[in-house]
């Protein structure tokens, strides 16, 4: 079996120092990286690829019953082991899809055992490729769907996403959700604007400039966006090739 790259998340630094430690002895697993509580491991996921998740259930914030259902929404998940005291969540953890199910102390043969269960994935998950992004607003984590979004700007290393549920500021550059998003009915139409096919209602010319218009926020309130003349000849083939797109109210110009 190859290695395994795994997360361990534990609100309890020395029970999460025991868990890195004997993950970390363990033959099957390679790398081990740490996260102290559910919204910093879900932050993590959505930048790199793991193969498991062993969590804590009872934490802070996000439980880790929690963060595994949020995990169903991924496109390529990592397996998920609980580590509890508590032995009563058995049936809600083996119900969000849960591989294993270890009581603390852990044992080394049963986390073996453990282990043993877990396939490597063999696809990385890269920022921004799950279904919903998680965004911090208050001090609170916030997970915001993909298909929500109507347009996303590029903010420097940040990226500023237009959604039903208002605009969020994430630490993902924009070049990252064009490649992950581009399968997803999104595409670039300039340097610093990646739009959603499906919320566009139109296209149109104003001077020498082409201008694209979409539903913003998922709202009747429309915004033009620039298209930079090498993408107008994509955009107007991705609209009206694209199997994603079920455009409401085409505008003047429109494909």
């Amino acid at each position: 079996m190859a290695s395994l790259v795994v997360l361990a998340v534990d609100d309890e630094p020395p029970a999460l120092d025991e868990l890195r430690y004997l993950l970390s002895r363990q033959a099957g697993v390679g790398t081990v990286t740490t996260a102290a509580d559910a919204n910093e491991a879900l932050r993590l996921l959505n930048s790199r690829h793991f193969d498991a998740v062993f969590l804590d259930i009872n934490m802070p914030g996000l439980s880790g019953l929690e963060l595994a259902d949020v995990l169903t929404n991924f496109s390529h998940r990592p397996a998920v082991i609980f580590v509890t005291a508590h032995d009563d969540k058995a049936v809600d953890a083996f119900g969000v899809g849960a591989v294993d199910y270890l009581l603390k102390p852990l044992r080394e043969e049963r986390l073996a055992q453990a282990i043993a269960r877990i396939e490597p994935t063999g696809t990385s998950t890269t920022d921004g490729s799950s279904g919903v992004i998680p965004v911090e607003l208050g001090g609170v984590t916030t997970l915001v769907p993909r298909d929500s979004i109507s347009w996303v700007e590029a903010v420097g290393d940040y990226a500023r996403l237009h959604s039903a549920s208002g605009a969020h500021l994430v630490r993902i550059p924009l070049s990252t959700l064009e490649s992950q998003w581009r399968d997803h009915g999104f595409l670039r139409v300039h340097r610093s604007y990646l739009v959603s096919l499906p919320m566009v209602t139109g296209m149109r010319t104003r001077g020498s400039t082409t201008l694209v218009s979409l539903r913003d926020n998922g709202s009747a309130v429309a915004i033009d966006l620039p298209v930079s003349r090498r993408q107008v000849r994509d955009l107007k083939d991705r609209l009206v090739r694209d199997p994603m797109r079920s455009y409401r109210g085409r505008g003047q110009g429109s494909p």
